[in-house]
């Protein structure tokens, strides 16, 4: 502890020594129109892993004075990041990929990574215990909590707080991505881009606050130093600390966080990160479980005790990354990394559970016995190159990725009921209340993938290419589970009645598969060179899942679960703006408890179909636009229950839409409003089953977001005010209806769904300043 918090002190340190320290901008670079800062180190073409420098962050220009970050409101990422592929164009590339980027960050004022989502509308979200800590899912597949997530390429835990401020951009491939990134759900693969060191000089500083009274304070530094640049360098300092949109709440968020690139020739650079954020809540409203109910109209959220005041959780997220990256020549480089994170948490949060059709519940306080500590260790190695066959050009890769991870559970746990009835339109406060505690520990799952990739990328003339990656992967994974050592034993404090359950490390199951092999095809064809139309065919084989309690298997493993997705695609880029196209049909082994052997494993499949549109970039130089709309059928298919089978799958929106706008009015040169700039967000998301019965529904809704800002310059310095308004309306909606147990496991139980309200109106402000 004294160790880290030296190195806070010393990292603090040297950003504010940043700040002041005067910065020689260039008065006439208009990066906003594309142009990137390039390292010394290059990259060897568009599929290669080859040393290429991180982009400078995009500024805009006025009046031959440059201007902070999102001034130009540039929402079109070119490039993506595919794992084995390295670097491409997403207009080449035959799958469907949307960006995120950092001007939509920090211009929408994101806290953190799950308020991004939105822009993607294939994406949705399963809300646990808090927006926060979502779990994503894309074309209505579920993510896998690990397999499906990456930080800069390397597989990390994602249901855990992140702050928005750590990251550049986010970037989601739907669809099944098996072959790139072996054994994963066909939920699409979502990649978390860190900022990184950058050629010009920033050093930055934000302040802010949130709807009631969240105070925020980010400073941002980057820069380059020694010879030639040699050395680079990202210090990222957040602190937030207040009331959220509920009274008697509060969120404490605190970031360091330290990149660096260390150039030790032209070809070669050792990019290295670090981060720690700890977010800590008290006071948030609560999830619902139905209980068998029917799901009621949404509540107000920002009516106090939703939550108690006094419960909430504590998390902290440690992450550690370093990449090798070489140019061997100027065919062939290679890259090697690998991750460590250790993301631990504290829960002791209000669950609200439904009593009545009418909107009653009840509500314990509990120190969750689940996973509370998650340590993941990941790697990647690829080496990438281009030969050619005769007039045939080939793009090679062969390389391999993989992760272990352990899971560690309490073997105690306490909770208690605070509230027996109320309503949730009028909540009630259940004063005085303790806090659960939770003791001991335990591995309960470890984890072990590894995988071995061969791609070839052919290119048989300048109309026509195909793409094939195989993958072949080794699964191993062990689930313990837990033993009843003595009947729960209770106690009253403060007129509570505690009750406190006694567990002890019980079996251990093994499951295995090597050499599950996960293969890959596109088809490419160019029309021309801003047009590509493609077919992908995607297959997919990973690891069962654990068997939920009720089965007479309890606590063993499925078989593998298979994964299958077709997928025709067409991308056309006119002027700056990108329109994509995809239809996709996906299906993947779907597990639940069979109703008369009670035997669970893999007896029935989802299967999604879908079309999805997307739209990206500049309308007019001023106009910006970020958005689209998906349409899907999502099925739940041969579950042995006419109850259940042939039914929607839970919380999947048949039709999700959103739309960001961003105008920059055309004030003349002079006036004092020039650079005044207006946006708006308009998401709708469909009426969706909130049972597996479909007996019950969360109905459609639409929400608006609005906001401005305006540049301006003081005491010689570049400056930026933003204002903002989610849901403008103060729409009641249910954001997030999920299955509450893994693929559907007890189809025979309806009171394993639980729903999450939407955030209520809130609004945004902040002030920030380039030196």
């Amino acid at each position: 502890m004294a160790r880290m918090t030296a190195g806070m002190a010393w990292m603090l340190s040297a950003s504010l020594g940043a700040l002041l320290i005067p910065s020689a901008y260039a008065q006439d670079t208009d990066p906003d129109k594309g142009k990137k800062a390039q390292s010394s180190v290059r990259g060897t073409g568009a599929t290669d892993n080859a040393v290429t420098s991180v982009n400078a962050e995009e500024m805009t220009v006025i009046g031959h004075h440059r201007m902070v970050a999102g001034a130009a409101a540039n929402y079109n990422k070119k490039t993506a990041n595919l794992g084995p592929l390295g670097t491409r164009r997403t207009l080449d590339t035959p799958m469907s990929i949307m960006t995120v980027p950092h001007d939509v960050i920090v211009n929408q004022q994101a806290r953190n990574i799950n308020d991004l989502m939105q822009y993607i509308p294939s994406v949705q979200l399963e809300t646990r215990a808090d927006p926060g800590t979502s779990r994503p899912q894309s074309r209505g597949f579920e993510a896998d909590v690990i397999s499906n997530s990456r930080i800069d390429g390397l597989n990390a835990f994602t249901v855990t707080p992140y702050a928005a401020e750590q990251f550049d951009n986010v970037q989601v491939l739907n669809g099944l991505a098996g072959a790139l990134y072996g054994p994963q759900n066909p939920a699409g693969t979502f990649e978390y881009g860190l900022k990184r060191p950058t050629d010009e000089r920033i050093n930055r500083l934000v302040v802010g606050v949130d709807s009631i009274g969240t105070l925020m304070e980010n400073v941002d530094s980057s820069g380059r130093l020694g010879k030639n640049g040699w050395f680079g360098y990202r210090i990222n300092l957040l602190h937030g600390d207040g009331t959220t949109y509920v009274q008697d709440s509060w969120v404490r968020r605190n970031m360091v966080s330290a990149d660096f690139d260390i150039h030790f020739d032209r070809d070669t650079v050792l990019e290295l990160d670090a981060s720690h954020y700890t977010y800590d809540e008290r006071g948030m409203p609560a999830g619902v479980n139905l209980n068998n109910m029917q799901l009621p109209e949404a509540p107000d959220l920002s009516k106090p005790h939703m939550g108690q005041d006094y419960a909430g959780y504590n998390s902290e997220n440690n992450v550690f990354l370093a990449k090798l990256k070489h140019r061997i020549n100027d065919n062939w480089s290679f890259v090697i990394g690998g991750l460590y994170q250790d993301s631990g948490r504290q829960v002791f949060e209000s669950a609200d559970t439904l009593i009545n059709n009418q909107g009653g519940y009840k509500q314990t306080i509990s120190a969750a016995t689940t996973v509370n500590d998650f340590k993941v260790g990941s790697n990647m190695a690829y080496i990438n190159g281009h030969v050619h066959t005769g007039f045939i050009k080939h793009d090679l890769v062969i390389g391999t990725n993989g992760y272990m991870e352990g899971g560690y559970n309490p073997l105690s746990g306490q909770s208690y009921t605070a509230v027996a009835s109320a309503s949730l339109y009028d909540p009630a406060v259940a004063s005085n209340g303790p806090q659960p505690y939770y003791k001991g520990k335990y591995e309960s799952q470890y984890v072990r993938y590894q995988s071995m990739i061969l791609g070839d990328t052919v290119h048989f003339n300048r109309h026509w290419s195909a793409m094939g990656t195989l993958a072949w992967s080794w699964l191993d994974q062990d689930s313990t589970g837990t033993v009843t050592e003595e009947a729960p034993t209770k106690q009253t404090v403060n007129g509570y009645v505690v009750s406190t359950t006694h567990l002890g490390k019980g079996k251990t199951t093994n499951s295995r598969a090597d050499a599950a092999f996960s293969p890959m095809a596109s088809l490419i064809y160019k029309p021309a060179d801003n047009q590509t139309a493609y077919f992908t065919y995607g297959r997919s084989l990973q690891a069962g899942t654990s068997v939920s309690a009720g089965a007479v298997n309890n606590n063993q493993f499925t078989s593998p679960v298979r994964s299958e997705e077709f997928e025709v695609g067409y991308k056309y880029m006119f002027r700056n703006i990108q329109f994509n196209v995809a239809g996709f049909r996906a299906t993947r082994s779907y597990a639940y408890i069979d109703p008369t052997s009670h035997v669970y494993g893999n007896f029935g499949t989802q299967r999604n179909y879908g079309v999805e549109f997307q739209a990206m970039g500049h309308i007019t130089p001023r106009l910006s636009v970020i958005g689209g709309m998906t349409w899907i059928d999502a099925e739940v298919l041969n579950t042995g229950n006419a109850r259940t089978s042939n039914k929607e799958a839970v919380g999947v929106a048949p039709l999700q839409a959103n739309v960001l706008l961003d105008y920059r009015i055309p004030f003349s040169q002079g006036f004092a409003l020039n650079g005044l700039a207006v946006n708006a967000n308009v998401h709708y998301t469909g009426r969706r089953a909130a049972d597996v019965y479909n007996s019950t529904y969360a109905g459609s809704y639409v929400t608006l977001d609005m906001g401005a800002r305006f540049p301006f310059r003081a005491a010689r310095h570049p400056w930026m005010a933003r204002f903002g308004v989610t849901n403008v309306a103060n729409e009641r909606y249910w954001s997030s209806v999920y299955n509450g147990t893994a693929a559907g496991t007890a189809v025979t139980a309806a009171g394993t769904s639980a729903a999450y309200a939407g955030l209520p109106r809130a609004y945004h402000f902040t002030l920030e300043a380039d030196f």
